[in-house]
């Protein structure tokens, strides 16, 4: 049974602690849970160790074997067996990224859908056969736009918007932002030369007014956090309950 620490709803932020974050106005986005607002810089990862006062719940872990759902099962196969491969030049495969990515969305109390999306955030890399690190042999694999018109009929836009969206918010980041190209690892730098660069001030003003910006622009920040070796996470199935919960009802028979 893996333990997850659930922080306390409040009024300071949830990732950074009280009077923490950069001060700056723009670096404030609203928390995908319950509306708080937080500075959405780094998130510690690992995380520290719990005060005395937090709340622990013990979560039994999902039985796959029990969902009966084939877009459950289509998903665990995905992450469980076509995810072996290597994500790009990190040095962890696409199921440790996924599941590394999604682990901080958790931490954070983040709803269902964003916790789903970052589960599910790169699982267009997972329905392709252009290998592993198709930017290294300079293709843009457009992996958001596919894992998007993957999902699109099983999930709604608070699960799908935020993986559509999620290469163009490091676009956004890299362009509002003087010290996060800094951040990116070696195979975020090379992608980015490939999707289009950083955005342009139109570019970022366009795509921060876009519904669910907020949203992919904190998947991204986690998705940037999640390449550590070695790092142990809940396996698929802890993580299948926020999938279940966010699927669409299936059209009738």
């Amino acid at each position: 049974m893996f333990t997850v620490r659930r922080e306390r709803r409040s009024t300071s932020c949830p990732i950074h602690g009280p009077g923490q974050g950069s001060g700056n106005p723009r670096d404030a986005i609203t928390c995908p849970a319950a509306g708080q607002r937080h500075c959405h810089g780094t998130v510690p990862f690992p995380r520290p160790a719990a005060p005395a006062n937090e709340d622990r719940i013990n979560i039994p872990l999902a039985d796959m074997t029990r969902m009966t759902d084939h877009r459950i099962e289509q998903i665990a196969t995905l992450l469980t067996v076509k995810a072996e491969g290597q994500y790009g030049l990190a040095d962890v495969n696409q199921r440790q990224h996924a599941l590394q990515t999604a682990l901080l969305a958790e931490q954070v109390a983040c709803p269902d859908a964003l916790i789903t999306a970052c589960l599910l955030h790169d699982i267009g890399h997972l329905i392709h056969d252009l290998g592993d690190n198709p930017a290294e042999a300079g293709l843009d694999d457009r992996h958001e736009e596919r894992g998007h018109a993957f999902l699109v009929t099983w999930f709604g836009p608070d699960v799908t918007e935020p993986v559509r969206l999620h290469v163009a918010a490091k676009r956004f980041l890299c362009g509002t932002e003087a010290d996060y190209f800094a951040k990116l690892s070696k195979d975020s730098v090379l992608s980015l030369s490939l999707q289009g660069g950083p955005m342009s001030g139109t570019e970022a003003a366009s795509f921060g007014a876009l519904p669910h910006a907020a949203e992919a622009v904190l998947l991204r920040r986690f998705d940037e956090q999640a390449k550590v070796k070695n790092l142990e996470t809940p396996p698929v199935a802890h993580f299948l309950r926020y999938v279940e919960r966010c699927l669409i009802a299936a059209p009738a028979a």
